[in-house]
């Protein structure tokens, strides 16, 4: 079944701009979504190679969606579920895409989420109406933004439905050498958050920018 209209709010940043112009590729009808839509278009229309992208703002972007990713910094998503919340349609899915990493001094650490996770503090913000998955969040937003670049990897999905899960699978089949390992309830976003982190440790410790992870036995 084809997906319905995607909106990516935090569009125009490395994550939401490459995951906007991958599923563009592949025939998904992407809106951008952006606190300034004019300057989005601008960014939009410089992209190299072109692809077809709508632009909106954010609570336009969300209210003509059937999936909605997040991908804006973890600082500004409850300013964001704010706006969107009233707009977005009842059997719509949220794609939680963040990570609460901050980087003081040049020290990673994990911000305190009273929740437990990015994904658990966003639930307790949606409307109980709209499903909430996580995909996304442990490949480096760099390799993604680099579209000319296969991903060859696998990335892990967690969800507060088996609707939602899917949704997020089908979502991340689009791309070409991505595969989606479910790993069960939304909880286990704690986990794939700390992956992220980790992620991050290796690469800084081996000197190295694109280490993902992939899922052998399986």
């Amino acid at each position: 079944m084809a997906l319905g209209p995607i909106a990516i709010l935090g569009g125009t940043g490395q994550q939401g701009s490459g995951l906007a112009r991958r599923l563009a590729a592949a025939g998904v009808q992407v809106i951008v979504g952006s606190r300034d839509p004019q300057r989005a278009r601008a960014t939009v229309d410089a992209w190299s190679p072109p692809v077809r992208v709508d632009v909106a703002g954010n609570a336009a972007a969300a209210a003509s969606a059937d999936t909605i990713l997040l991908a804006v910094p973890y600082a500004t998503i409850d300013a964001l579920l704010e706006e969107i919340a009233p707009h977005l349609k009842p059997d719509a899915v949220a794609i939680d895409l963040i990570v609460p990493l901050t980087f003081a001094g040049g020290k990673m650490a994990m911000l305190d989420v009273p929740e437990g996770s990015a994904a658990e503090h966003i639930r307790a913000r949606l409307p109980p109406t709209v499903a909430l998955a996580c995909a996304f969040k442990t490949i480096p937003a760099h390799l993604v933004d680099r579209v000319d670049e296969p991903l060859d990897c696998d990335e892990f999905i967690c969800g507060d439905s088996d609707a939602a899960r899917g949704r997020a699978a089908e979502l991340v089949a689009q791309i070409a050498g991505l595969r989606a390992v479910d790993v069960g309830p939304l909880a286990r976003a704690r986990s794939i958050e700390q992956l992220t982190a980790l992620a991050i440790a290796i690469n800084r410790r081996h000197k190295r920018h694109d280490a993902r992870f992939r899922i052998v036995g399986l």
